[in-house]
């Protein structure tokens, strides 16, 4: 022991670890004061005590894993310390708006810059911006880098105020990731211009490739990079062969989601109009949201879904990046993503809180034939097509995979991980068959269709030849004749589908023309030739009807967990803070989880604190919410 003294004593000074420790010192007395929770989770604490600290950062992590911490924490401490303010690049105007108004709700000043103010609210913001009173500022791309924005940035560096740089959604700036921006291309010129002015760089999703495409963009070579688990193991993940999507997205609401708030994406702005008004009429609530749709009905719309329990989105992709609600219990896809970045990014938008939330998707041939073809149609040189088209592989290969579905999505993004028994896979494990002989009859048909002096078919022709259906369209072209006719007729057509699906996705077949006739890719010679082995899941419907596979193992509504375990008195408390919790946010304009999230409304009601020092111990009740709420809060308790 005293050799190990000896050696810590002559270990020389590290200022920037010392400077680390005293700033991580200040960060948890903001986080217990502020923010009211007792500690930082994972990494943030690592990553704010660096920050705050001055030094660069590129974050990765999860949707829900508390990322704008990690940038209003070191924020506020470097205000605290005279630096100044934070400008945070966002590209969208909800998450500004929700930030914002949560920050207002803790006390800390901030504001936004966007086309939602008028002139005179701008100058404002602005005069508050350059008289030092602000913490953050909230500013899209494309207006930060505006000679006006520019100049006033000038200004506040030229008197030592200018804190932090937080660049959110920080995967926009590579051509690379799945939501790409070209008005983040412009952010380069922060550390151009501000070399001495610290940044932090944050996004949910980025591979390997985006990753290294983000730190050559902004420059952040000397950034040091925190990489979180992108593990959710509150979701359960569940992916099914279409039949009837709108049937099984209904049968999923009802059985698992009645009443829920939830997202359901689709690929089409008039699919999203006519599931909406489908679910509707279906008796489920439900709002459209895309970009054809007027500013003010979208704004209107997202605001109730925010502000409202039990509320449906239907959605294309133009929703949700920055959406802060966090009891989405549900996120459903009727169409497929076109890589695993989006639908790792949008599924992540369910159970932000942290409790039990699902991601289904329902996905079919057709949806394999449009993703192959919008990367094919597409303007790109060859190599943008060939790394789109190895994203969208990867995609496939969850979706038919009959291993865990955890597994080959965190594998995706280089994390090791075992069996996590909360995925349909894991719960209910498919049957498989050996599809190799059926695969090789499905392309000898589709040689023989060429051979015959067709122009090609598409799969549903296919499919009936090979099942030895008499179709009008069979006797027309004489394929009834074909030696390939009923040679499959042991095999059902939902699984002839997932065969053509499977070689679709793995380039043995093309989708050609308007009408997606199949033809013959270069590789299928293998397939033929038996040098490649097709082993597939049996289709759910083949196994259980029409029915759902992932029911096994799961809880129906009304054996759903409260946040909390709570007794029948504790109940009742919990649902009286719930409603005196929607008055506070409809007076202040926020939505009711900016008060207090449910599962600190739930831990209020099983402890039932009668003093203000036991309010202030519940985690998510800081300073400013505790003078403003407590006495009401125990009031409500006591009653």
């Amino acid at each position: 022991m005293p050799a190990l003294a000896a050696s810590a004593a002559a270990a020389p000074p590290d200022p920037a670890a010392d400077a680390a420790a005293d700033s991580g010192a200040c960060a948890l007395q903001v986080l217990h004061e502020v923010f009211g929770y007792p500690a930082f989770r994972g990494a943030q604490q690592a990553i704010v005590g660096h920050v705050a600290a001055g030094g660069d950062a590129l974050v990765l992590m999860p949707t829900g894993g508390g990322k704008s911490l990690c940038y209003q924490v070191p924020a506020i401490v470097r205000h605290r310390a005279g630096r100044g303010v934070t400008v945070v690049v966002s590209p969208l105007i909800a998450l500004m708006h929700d930030q914002v108004g949560a920050l207002a709700e803790l006390g800390v000043a901030a504001a936004f810059l966007n086309s939602t103010l008028d002139g005179d609210e701008a100058r404002r913001v602005e005069r508050e911006l350059l008289a030092g009173r602000l913490v953050l500022l909230y500013a899209a791309p494309e207006r930060l880098l505006t000679p006006r924005f520019l100049a006033m940035l000038d200004s506040l560096r030229e008197r030592g105020r200018l804190a932090l740089f937080a660049i959110d959604e920080a995967h926009c700036v590579s051509q690379w990731g799945h939501d790409f921006r070209a008005e983040y291309l412009g952010l380069s010129a922060l550390h151009e211009r501000y070399p001495e002015v610290p940044r932090i760089a944050l996004t949910a999703t980025a591979d390997a490739h985006t990753r290294a495409d983000i730190v050559q963009r902004l420059a952040l070579h000397d950034a040091r990079q925190f990489v979180s688990s992108f593990d959710r193991p509150n979701i359960r993940y569940t992916i099914v062969e279409k039949a009837d999507a709108r049937a099984q997205l209904l049968r999923f609401l009802r059985d698992e989601h009645d009443g829920d708030a939830g997202i359901v994406y689709c690929q089409s702005r008039r699919k999203v109009d006519e599931t909406a008004e489908w679910l509707n009429a279906q008796g489920v609530p439900a709002l459209p949201y895309h970009a054809g749709l007027d500013t003010a009905t979208r704004r209107r719309n997202q605001d109730r879904f925010l502000r409202e329990e039990g509320l449906v989105m239907v959605a294309t992709i133009a929703f949700g990046m920055g959406i802060d609600k966090p009891d989405v219990r549900f996120v459903a896809h009727l169409d497929l993503p076109k890589n695993i970045e989006g639908y790792y990014q949008e599924t992540g938008r369910a159970g932000r809180d942290g409790l039990p939330a699902d991601a289904w998707m329902a996905y079919g041939l057709a949806d394999v034939v449009n993703q192959r073809r919008m990367i094919d149609d597409s303007e790109a040189d060859e190599t943008f097509k060939r790394l789109q088209r190895g994203k969208l592989d990867a995609l496939l290969a969850l979706a038919e995979a009959h291993d865990c579905r955890r597994v080959r999505l965190l594998a995706y993004f280089g994390e090791p991980s075992g069996p996590c028994g909360n995925c349909d896979n894991c719960l209910q494990p498919p049957a498989t068959w050996d599809a190799t002989e059926a695969a090789r009859k499905a392309l000898s048909c589709i040689y023989r269709f060429r051979q015959h002096g067709g122009s090609g078919f598409g799969a549903g022709h296919l499919i009936d030849v090979l099942r030895g259906k008499t179709t009008d369209k069979v006797h027309q072209h004489g394929h009834e004749r074909l030696s390939t006719f009923g040679i499959g007729a042991d095999v059902s057509e939902s699984q002839w589908r997932g065969v053509l699906r499977q070689l679709i996705a793995l380039g043995h077949v093309r989708a050609e023309g308007e009408w997606n006739t199949l033809a013959l890719a270069d590789s299928a010679r293998a397939v033929l030739r038996a040098e490649v082995r097709l082993e597939l899941r049996v289709p759910s419907d083949a196994r259980h009807g029409a029915g759902s596979a992932r029911r096994a193992g799961k809880a129906g509504k009304a054996d759903k967990a409260p946040p909390l375990p709570l007794d029948d008195a504790a109940a009742a408390r919990f649902a009286a803070l719930k409603a005196w919790r929607a008055e506070v946010a409809r007076a202040h304009n926020v939505p009711a989880y900016v008060v207090f999230h449910d599962a600190t409304l739930a831990e209020m009601a099983r402890t039932r604190p009668a003093t203000p020092e036991a309010l202030a111990g519940i985690s998510g009740v800081g300073s400013k919410k505790l003078d403003a709420y407590g006495e009401a809060i125990l009031h409500v308790l006591a009653g």
